[in-house]
């Protein structure tokens, strides 16, 4: 009978726990738990009420969720058993008030089709929800779904597909890669193609023992967040579902079934941060804070050196040690530490990408900073103003220095660590992969006794390696060799390093035309940025010196074109410059993960190496040793002119880019997708990365 009015109803309030009240609404039993049920002794007054119930053969019953926040695992067996219970009796079990995290942990288990729910009492508890729609006989494809909703048109369908031949992805990937649709589209779209839950990862959207039935390295690398165990099938958040080895691989290791539930990977990698950063530091933390920030006022040594030996501190310091000590042990190149609304969030750079690492409680942020800032022997009152400073630490038996610099944000200051591994620095030029023939004309230019040799690239090629390398290369006691930075990154020996100071008015021209009265045989400058350094680096160049020197350009000959831009004279150029380096850094092939593959028709047209027969290239499959990525460490791929009269000529001239581009056509110049493409077939990166550091 539809119930209408509640007033017309007998309501009989029964004896029952404390916990649960139980009212009587004609034929049916309303049960309303006042309290959390996340443990068994919470659970156990209702289910004492749901046993009483079937007792007295009271089989239809109501169990309104209003008070209840969030569900467990232990909760939802528990639903799905008197479920069963309740049916085999005849009767009928329905849930009322369902809020909206819980009716997500309902889907993402798969009991709302199971159990259905009444979204109040004045509904009609006997009226079924409507069915869901029928899933059709005939699969649908995912590129017919994307143009019926209008998110792809027909050419980019035919292009992805046609990338698909040649990359092997899948055409979903490529998609959102190329930015054609939001991941949150795609997600959406496939979640309707295989029938499957798209959910937004969120706190209380996973059963912490659940999350930790799998160590982190293990999720990290399959990107995957266990959710709820419910009678021996495992609901995980992915954004893969059609990953059927790591499906296997999870059931095979929990000895369970697998629902797969669609989140994006941005959500997955922020949830698994965030747990490690909860597991790894407590509320120890937050009691300990005051004292963190009592400490930085006091007299501090001036070692911290052995950060190693300070297990025993406080525990902020111990979190600082162990940021320090993993992005060392992870090769990171910097430490991102950056506050938001609600939490802080530490990133290290790794192979030229950010991973986020670590989630700790915003308020900790003060207390990280603060205690950096003393490291580097700081103002730590100072927080509106920008500071740089420098660490120096031991850690796993090595010397390390860090680069510290804070910037002051909307939340608070965020502060990146440049991280300074000398053990892990290139220093020799045979160690920079260079291939042989670049090698030997890197080190032809550099036997010249005088002239300007540039070296070109984006920020974070690689730049300062080299010249660090050259450097090295040509130290000796015969030698002076004079370097003008800005910072000194590296400390060498017998080398006059000399840091610029602009805050006092010490700039790379001031201190270059007084390194010059030092009688230098080499001089190096960090970077050209100006037409005042420039031009004195030409003049030391001509004047019987040899200059190295870097700019922030794509490629080598726009070194040329760059210098005539800052003014300086075509025929003092031509003069001078001896030679030009263009490089970039790419992500190499991960040995743990390594696979061989034959090159597809299209590739081998493509670069035309229709002569080389089959064409074998590499990838890396992921693995929890390259973070899923099938990549791990970075080698250099480079471009070399050498400067000869043909090149002077052009230059005097005052040479247009077009010029310019025919004189490396006619000469014949490997350029630095040529180089790239030869680390490829040699297998120690792929033609995608290739790709993407040049064509950015």
């Amino acid at each position: 009978m539809p119930v209408n009015n509640l007033d017309a109803m007998t309501l009989h309030e029964e004896t029952a726990p404390r916990e649960v009240a139980e009212n009587r609404m004609g034929t049916m039993t309303h049960l309303v738990p006042k309290g959390a049920l996340l443990t068994e002794q919470q659970q156990q007054p209702l289910i004492d009420a749901l046993d009483n119930c079937l007792q007295q053969w009271n089989t239809q019953i109501i169990i309104d969720l209003a008070a209840l926040t969030r569900l467990n695992s232990r909760n939802i067996e528990m639903l799905v058993h008197y479920h069963h219970k309740l049916v085999k009796a005849g009767g009928w079990l329905k849930l009322a008030n369902v809020k909206p995290l819980i009716r997500d942990i309902l889907r993402i288990t798969g009991v709302d089709e199971l159990i259905p729910q009444v979204e109040n009492l004045l509904q009609d508890p006997q009226t079924a929800p409507p069915p869901a729609p029928a899933a059709s006989e005939t699969p649908v494809r995912l590129g017919d779904l994307l143009l019926q909703k209008g998110l792809l048109d027909e050419a980019h369908i035919e292009q992805a597909i046609q990338l698909q031949k040649k990359q092997g992805k899948r055409l979903g990937q490529i998609v959102v890669d190329q930015g054609w649709v939001s991941e949150h589209d795609f997600l959406s779209t496939l979640s309707e193609q295989l029938q499957l839950p798209y959910i937004t990862l969120r706190n209380g959207l996973f059963d912490p023992e659940t999350f930790n039935l799998m160590d982190r390295d293990t999720t990290r690398r399959l990107n995957i967040v266990p959710l709820f165990m419910v009678n021996g099938m495992l609901s995980i958040a992915t954004a893969d579902p059609q990953s059927i080895a790591s499906l296997s691989e999870i059931e095979d290791r929990l000895n369970c079934r697998v629902r797969p539930v669609l989140a994006r990977r941005e959500d997955i990698v922020k949830t698994l941060s965030e747990g490690e950063g909860g597991n790894d530091f407590g509320a120890e933390i937050i009691e300990d804070l005051e004292d963190d920030f009592a400490v930085v006022d006091n007299p501090v040594p001036d070692d911290y050196t052995g950060i190693d030996d300070m297990a025993a501190g406080s525990p902020v310091i111990n979190m600082v040690n162990s940021i320090i000590q993993r992005a060392v042990h992870d090769k990171a190149s910097d430490i991102h530490i950056e506050p938001s609304k609600q939490k802080c969030r530490v990133r290290f750079r790794i192979d030229g990408l950010l991973y986020e690492v670590m989630a700790p409680r915003i308020e900790l942020h003060p207390a990280l900073v603060s205690r950096l800032k003393v490291m580097a022997k700081l103002d730590i009152a100072e927080r509106r103003m920008p500071q740089d400073g420098r660490i120096q630490v031991n850690t796993q038996g090595r010397s390390v220095d860090l680069r510290f610099s804070s910037l002051p944000g909307l939340y608070g200051e965020k502060v990146v660590l440049r991280v300074l591994d000398k053990n892990a620095t290139i220093m020799d030029v045979a160690s920079l992969g260079m291939q042989d023939i670049n090698l030997q004309k890197f080190t032809q230019l550099l036997g010249r006794s005088y002239g300007l040799i540039l070296v070109t690239g984006p920020t974070g090629s690689g730049k300062t390696t080299s010249l660090y390398s050259a450097i090295n290369y040509l130290n000796s006691i015969e030698k002076n060799i004079v370097t003008i930075e800005d910072p000194v990154e590296y400390q060498l020996d017998i080398v006059n390093q000399n840091p610029v100071r602009e805050n006092i008015g010490l700039t790379f021209a001031k201190m270059l035309k007084h390194v010059l009265r030092q009688d230098p045989d080499v001089v190096m400058v960090g970077e050209i940025r100006e037409k005042e350094t420039a031009e004195i680096a030409v003049q030391a160049a001509l004047t019987g010196h040899l200059v190295l020197s870097t700019l922030h350009t794509n490629d080598s000959i726009g070194a040329v074109t760059r210098m005539l831009d800052m003014g300086i004279e075509p025929y003092l150029l031509s003069s001078a410059l001896i030679g030009v380096v263009a490089q970039r850094l790419v992500r190499s092939i991960c040995p743990n993960c390594k696979t061989e593959y034959l090159a597809s028709p299209e590739i081998i047209d493509r670069f035309n190496w229709q002569d080389r027969g089959k064409v074998k290239l590499s990838k890396g499959r992921g693995c929890n040793e390259c973070y899923d990525s099938g990549y791990r460490g970075r080698l250099g791929i480079h471009e070399i002119i050498e400067v000869d009269q043909d090149l002077q000529k052009l230059i005097i001239a005052n040479p247009s880019r077009d010029n310019l581009t025919g004189y490396l056509d006619d000469h014949k110049i490997r350029l630095l997708f040529d180089d790239g493409l030869d680390r490829a077939l040699e297998g120690k990166t792929t033609i995608e990365e290739i790709s993407r550091v040049i064509n950015n």
